[in-house]
């Protein structure tokens, strides 16, 4: 008989290194799963809510916004106004997987397969995670990160550093590279020559400034347009990348703290754009792991009911009429692509034969998995891999509302072949970055006359940003330029939207 991997619901850490051993067994041998080494730690409730207030990291830096942020998580937490993960998994190498000491062992065995295993091989093999990511070299960046901040601070006091912090985490989600091209940042290299630049950048400033006028009078040799913007490596979307290179009065420690907040933005995004495969992978493979163990007895049934229900809750779905649908959950929607997919391999039907006549019988169910968590991000995978059964099955439509085309809200695609193209098309689109985040650019800088630095926001579909949010953001941007900031939102025919000129705060009052 098949030794089982523990009774009832206590465990301890024999316990944990067996069902390890086991969920290994399967995740490589029938899954073929490809993973980092795994580093397994225990926490407390608290723990984890300070996890959460650090965006899971196990090493950061000291900033007030994450002291914010454990208060609000800890008072809801404590009031019964919210749950806490079973677990949090950390994008390295060994990658690390933090369980809570309250859950049973039947749900440290679920974590395990889901985050060691599930996540694991995503994070190692998809496409972005490789291009994007270091995971051998983030745990000792952070650190180094940690340290730095500590050192700034008794340099130069905690106020002056977090505002530093402050404008730089307000422009950190438009502090990324988004296309590749670019080398693949080594962030073990990264510390080693941040070590450099601190023995050398105490003189050093952008050779273009040396064109900047230092009178009121504009200069007559100034340069042209397509010369400034050359020199200036215009246009740029990274906008700290932009503020570390070429803000004129930035001191070396602030260049190199946006830096490493960079850095760190660069770290999160791939994750942004495979929300629901990542979590769709993750469920899959703990689905695939928890029913192989079930089978071969090394979990009872009562342990596989368990399971059962939490797997239910994790992958519900609410009904689009239902109060709680706030849009689709990435685990349900990633996992029903997942079992799909499992199914037009193994059991196609005509229908599949048409729309996927690659994979449709190919009956290599993992084979195929393993190619699709390797080669796309949600965008591309909605776009592929959606099919028309599974629209059905999740009753999908889609609703048209645009004012200047016709009024009110109409149904804008159906369940015919068209429909389902249309559906598919419009749901990929709210996964790409493209479409959804706000595409702005430094354009521009008047190096001859009052030195401001010109911003475009590329308008899509008339989404122009909130004006609270604009000028708050351009307040920050302003105060680490120095001098005035200009942000015009124009639209698809360069036509001007709207215009926001921030001027920088004077050290004294922003202090």
């Amino acid at each position: 008989m098949t030794e089982r991997l523990f009774e009832g619901a206590d465990w301890d850490f024999h316990t944990l290194q067996r069902i390890t051993d086991a969920c290994e067994e399967v995740a490589k041998n029938d899954l073929g799963l490809d993973v980092y080494p795994n580093q397994i730690e225990v926490i407390t409730a608290e723990q984890m809510l300070d996890a959460y207030s650090s965006v899971g990291m196990p090493l950061f830096y000291k900033h007030w916004s994450f002291g914010k942020q454990f208060a609000y998580h800890e008072a809801s937490y404590r009031k019964g106004l919210m749950g806490l993960a079973y677990e949090i998994v950390i994008n390295s190498s060994p990658c690390i997987s933090y369980l809570m000491e309250e859950n049973t062992a039947t749900m440290q065995t679920l974590v395990i397969a889901h985050a060691a295993f599930g996540h694991n091989h995503f994070f190692k093999n998809n496409y972005l995670f490789k291009q994007w990511t270091d995971a051998d070299g983030i745990l000792d960046y952070l650190d180094f990160a940690k340290t730095y901040v500590m050192q700034c601070e008794e340099r130069y006091g905690r106020t002056e550093v977090e505002r530093t912090l402050d404008a730089a985490h307000a422009l950190m989600s438009h502090g990324i590279d988004r296309y590749p091209g670019k080398k693949k940042l080594d962030l073990r290299a990264e510390e080693k020559r941040a070590g450099r630049r601190r023995q050398h950048e105490e003189e050093v400033f952008n050779d273009l400034w040396r064109t900047v006028p230092k009178g009121a009078a504009k200069s007559k040799s100034t340069l042209s347009l397509e010369r400034r913007r050359k020199l200036l490596g215009l246009p740029q979307e990274n906008l700290l990348y932009f503020l570390e290179k070429s803000a004129p009065r930035l001191a070396p420690w602030q260049r190199e703290l946006l830096r490493i907040v960079r850095h760190i933005a660069q770290y999160f995004y791939p994750q942004s754009q495979t929300k629901v495969m990542n979590e769709g992978t993750a469920t899959y493979v703990h689905y695939r792991i928890m029913t192989k163990l079930h089978q071969t007895g090394r979990i009872t049934d009562g342990n596989f009911l368990e399971f059962l229900q939490s797997h239910t809750n994790v992958v519900f779905q609410p009904e689009f009429d239902d109060r709680r649908f706030s849009g689709f959950n990435p685990y349900a929607l990633g996992f029903a692509m997942m079992q799909d997919i499992e199914r037009i391999v193994t059991r196609p039907e005509d229908e599949d034969r048409e729309w996927f006549p690659d994979i449709a019988g190919k009956n290599d169910v993992m084979g195929v998995l393993r190619d699709v968590w390797a080669n796309y991000r949600d965008e591309s995978f909605i776009a592929q891999f959606l099919s028309p059964k599974l629209m059905r099955q999740l009753r999908m439509f889609h609703l048209h509302d645009n004012p200047e085309e016709r009024a009110g809200i109409r149904v804008d695609a159906i369940h015919d072949e068209r429909g389902f193209r249309r559906v598919r098309r419009e749901l990929a689109r709210q996964h790409d970055v493209g479409y959804i985040d706000a595409n702005i650019e430094v354009v521009d800088v008047d190096l001859s006359g009052d030195r401001r630095l010109i911003l475009h926001h590329h308008v899509i579909k008339g989404a122009q940003l909130n004006e609270t949010d604009a000028k708050r953001v351009l307040q920050h941007l302003a105060d680490l330029w120095t001098y005035d900031v200009s942000l015009i939102e124009v639209d698809a025919n360069d036509k001007v939207l709207r215009e926001y000129v921030v001027s920088p705060r004077p050290v004294t009052a922003a202090a």
